[in-house]
């Protein structure tokens, strides 16, 4: 259940909050991506923190791999990683435009080949969501199917429709006690089908809404259209969720216009990249000016990496190839992102969000 508990008077941005089995996620919120039952090198505890409320991890990877046997003998995907906050299970929907994943797509659902045991399987809307039951996720997400990006109409249509179909049959699908069901809104970059697909999918009235379809190649401006198109066509007392999106700007701009949930695997994924961000921009930390620099990574940042290592440490770790760079880095990016979010909920809450968002935003160029 999500509940708005303030908007911004000079913006569409607003703060929430979403009430689930683990406790209450106040939103804006980012979510650390957890695809296979953890954020690669962080422990839970230090994803605590760090201020992470949330995480996401992949249904259909977890369906794979360890498989639904072992998770269920534990208890849950909570008890199986050890983390007590809240958790958001994704679909799967999004593998399908990755060509590592051998898929046929059919009305009933997938049929895909298991690369781990060359056998066949068949994971529909249904299995997808009884998957993520037995996972015990705070929050599941309806499969969908998500497009490539620059496929033409027809494509966009026909998949558009069969998300609605899954959608319809995941309906009837009875939901744990607690656990909340979230629709993904797909469509592309053409506005009726978004409006449309938005008009057909909240009718059904599920707990809230993900938009789909989005950070996955396209244009930024197209990307900035398409949310201003999407975000009013969710109803206000419905959670708001971008998929995909975590860089600082695209998040900011996106709370701008009235989003509240958010996962990337981008600031991780950056530091294990040796790109770390800063209120003054992402610096490349293997860059040789930095062999001397003993200074923290950012000055204005409170993080375990900041408190304890200076940049001349990590740009060392980084060129030895040690497994502590690529720790202290995600710890300080995940901790500069949360902060980033954290900062924006309490600038909505007293009405200088647009302030906010303009200082970050300078301070980054």
């Amino acid at each position: 259940m999500y509940k708005l508990i303030h908007t911004d008077k000079n913006s569409g941005a607003r703060a929430g909050k979403l009430l689930t089995n683990h406790g209450i996620i106040d939103t804006p919120a980012f979510m650390p991506v957890a695809t296979k039952a953890t954020v690669k090198t962080i422990t839970p505890d230090e994803l605590g923190e760090i201020g992470t409320q949330v995480l996401i991890s992949n249904a259909f990877h977890l369906f794979l791999a360890p498989g639904m046997d072992v998770i269920r003998k534990a208890g849950g995907l909570h008890k199986f990683m050890n983390w007590k906050g809240g958790i958001f299970t994704d679909s799967g929907g999004f593998q399908m435009i990755r060509k590592d994943f051998p898929f046929k797509i059919t009305n009933e659902g997938i049929t895909y080949k298991n690369l781990r045991d060359g056998k066949k399987y068949s994971y529909t809307p249904e299995i997808c969501l009884e998957n993520q039951k037995i996972l015990g996720s705070d929050v599941a997400m309806i499969l969908d199917e998500c497009p490539a990006y620059g496929s033409e109409h027809s494509v966009v249509e026909s998949s558009m429709e069969r998300t609605l179909l899954w959608a319809q049959k995941a309906k009837n699908v009875e939901q744990n006690y607690g656990q909340l069901f979230f629709a993904i809104l797909q469509g592309g970059t053409f506005a009726e089908l978004r409006k449309r697909c938005a008009e057909e999918m909240t009718a059904m009235d599920f707990d809230g809404y993900g938009i789909g379809g989005l950070s996955i190649g396209e244009p930024k401006e197209i990307m900035n259209d398409v949310l201003k198109l999407s975000v009013p066509l969710v109803p206000e007392d419905k959670a708001r969720y971008l998929m995909g999106v975590g860089s600082p700007v695209e998040i900011l701009n996106a709370i701008e216009s009235g989003i509240d949930i958010f996962d990337s695997a981008f600031p991780t994924r950056n530091a294990r990249h040796q790109t770390l961000m800063t209120s003054k921009g992402s610096i490349d930390i293997a860059r040789q000016k930095f062999a001397m620099d003993l200074s923290p990574i950012d000055e204005n940042c409170s993080c375990y990496s900041c408190r304890n290592y200076t940049r001349a440490y990590l740009h060392h770790l980084f060129k030895e190839s040690e497994l502590l760079a690529l720790r202290l880095a995600s710890i300080h990016n995940l901790h500069f992102i949360q902060s980033i979010v954290k900062g924006a909920r309490e600038a909505i809450l007293e009405d200088g969000f647009l302030e906010y968002r303009k200082n970050v935003i300078t301070g980054l160029k």
